[in-house]
C-alpha cells in the first residue's frame, strides 16, 4: 500500500536494513466519493511501478506495483484498504508475525486490510500469494 510521490525510508526493523520506496511511474487515477455522514471511499486505477531499494547495499528492484484499489474511510478515522493486484505490503514486525506475512513484500491477488482510527491494524488477508518477499530479494 505505498502510494506517494515521495521515497519513504523504513527504517531497519523491517528487514534488519533501511528500505527505500520510490515511486518512478505514477499514472495512478485518483475518485474520491464522499458521503454525508462523513465516511468517503477512494478509487485508485492506473498504472505505477516503484522502486525498493537496500540502502546498506544499494541493490535496487522495481516492481509493477498497478492495482485497483478501493479504500473506505469512515467518519471516525478508520478505514477498510482492500486491493487487487499488485501492490507493495509494509506491515510492522508484530504485525506481519500476527498474520503470518513477511514485514515487506509484493502481494499478488487480494490484500485486505482493517485499521482503527488509532492506526492498529485490526485485520489483514492475503487471497492471493507472496508474489516477492522484499526483504529477502534485497539481502
Amino acid at each position: 500500500m505505498f502510494l506517494s510521490a515521495e521515497p519513504l525510508t523504513l527504517d531497519p526493523s523491517f528487514c534488519g536494513f533501511k528500505v527505500r520506496l520510490t515511486a518512478t511511474v505514477n499514472k495512478e487515477f485518483l475518485k474520491v466519493l464522499k458521503t454525508q455522514d462523513g465516511s468517503m471511499t477512494l478509487l485508485i486505477t492506473g498504472s505505477g511501478k516503484s522502486t525498493i531499494t537496500n540502502l546498506s547495499t544499494g541493490k535496487t528492484i522495481t516492481e509493477n506495483v498497478s492495482g485497483p484499489s478501493k479504500t473506505t474511510v469512515s467518519a471516525d478515522g478508520s478505514f477498510v484498504f482492500a486491493g487487487k493486484g499488485h501492490f507493495i505490503i509494509f506491515l510492522a514486525p508484530a504485525d506481519a508475525q500476527r498474520f503470518g506475512l513477511p514485514t515487506l513484500f509484493i502481494s499478488a491477488g487480494a490484500y485486505t486490510q482493517s485499521t482503527a482510527a488509532d492506526g492498529t491494524i485490526t485485520s489483514a488477508s492475503l487471497n492471493g500469494h507472496v508474489a516477492l518477499n522484499l526483504c529477502t530479494a534485497l539481502s
